[in-house]
């Protein structure tokens, strides 16, 4: 009743059938590692933003990275601005949803070293080519409370574009700044500026938000939604498997029906003499089972002729 499950057509839908569960099984649990991947940084980023901050030296050095579990910690740094190297980062949004600029301005520290920091955004003006008006950092020293970042690179997706005009830049990298003439040791990662004492008198860059850590995605749906589809395979398999089972028998049922011949229809037996039609008739009689028989000698006698029956009489 199966076998065509063997022919090269089934043979290729069960492949990929069978194929399909592990994939979409895989695919589930990997909906449910970035599930908890993106629960244990909400998590990170809860602790470290509700924790007092440090300073900035303790966390952050030179030429190394800021390891995950210290990332958006919060740090203080103390120290003067040096407005000469400051920079701006190119298409950056602001609170809303605007292109414009996050400007970063190195703060030297009472060690010599410097801390790049993000004090803020600043709206694109008509010409992209020149610098924009940014309101200047505040003067002597200060110190500065923000969330500690790491350097970003070109795995966030974001592309590093050569060519760009003076003092613009598409990373956020204390290596590159430090490659491109920053002077004195450079402390890995950032600061994402949030308070500044002595608060400063002018307008200053729009203050960048605190990161979302209460969102955790739609990763559990699609994880059981991959899931369901692993289920529905095999099932979905069967249920071709029975419909083309029930197909192919009824097409068997109707070829063999228009093969039979039709069955003869039967005379139905006569209790009537067969009627003598000439000459050739007058010598044989019709038994009851309809069969002819010659008739007996005293049956055969001729009847006497009309004119000699009148003689007779």
């Amino acid at each position: 009743m199966y076998r065509f499950l063997l022919s090269r057509q089934w043979v290729l839908v069960t492949l990929v059938a069978v194929l399909l569960i592990p994939v979409m099984i895989q695919l589930g649990f990997w909906q449910l590692h970035r599930h908890q991947d993106r629960v244990a940084r909400n998590d990170l980023v809860a602790r470290n933003l509700r924790a007092e901050p440090v300073p900035v030296e303790q966390l952050a050095r030179e030429g190394r990275g800021v390891p995950r579990e210290d990332t958006w910690r919060r740090v203080t740094a103390t120290g003067s601005y040096e407005p000469a190297e400051e920079v701006v980062v190119r298409q950056r949004l602001g609170a809303d949803d605007k292109q414009g600029y996050f400007v970063l301005t190195p703060l030297r520290l009472a060690d010599g070293a410097a801390v790049l920091v993000n004090r803020g955004w600043v709206p694109a003006g008509a010409d992209l080519t020149s610098f924009p008006e940014v309101p200047p950092p505040p003067a002597g020293e200060v110190t500065v409370t923000g969330r500690l970042r790491p350097d970003e690179t070109t795995d966030s997706g974001i592309r590093d574009k050569a060519g760009l005009p003076d003092r613009q830049v598409m990373l956020i990298n204390s290596r590159h700044q430090a490659a491109d003439g920053l002077p004195g040791p450079v402390l890995g990662g950032f600061v994402e500026l949030t308070a500044t004492e002595p608060r400063p008198a002018g307008k200053q860059p729009e203050p960048v938000g605190e990161p979302d850590h209460s969102s955790i995605g739609v990763h559990i749906a699609y994880a059981i939604q991959w899931w369901i589809f692993a289920a529905a395979v095999p099932l979905g398999w069967w249920i071709l498997v029975r419909r083309e089972r029930r197909d192919r028998a009824a097409a068997a049922a109707k070829a063999a029906q228009m093969a039979e011949p039709e069955e003869a229809t039967q005379p139905e037996e006569s209790t009537q003499p067969a009627e003598a039609d000439g000459p050739a008739a007058a010598g044989t009689a019709t038994t009851a089972e309809g069969a002819e028989k010659p008739a007996a000698d005293d049956e055969r006698a001729p009847s006497l002729a009309p004119a000699e029956q009148m003689a007779a009489d």
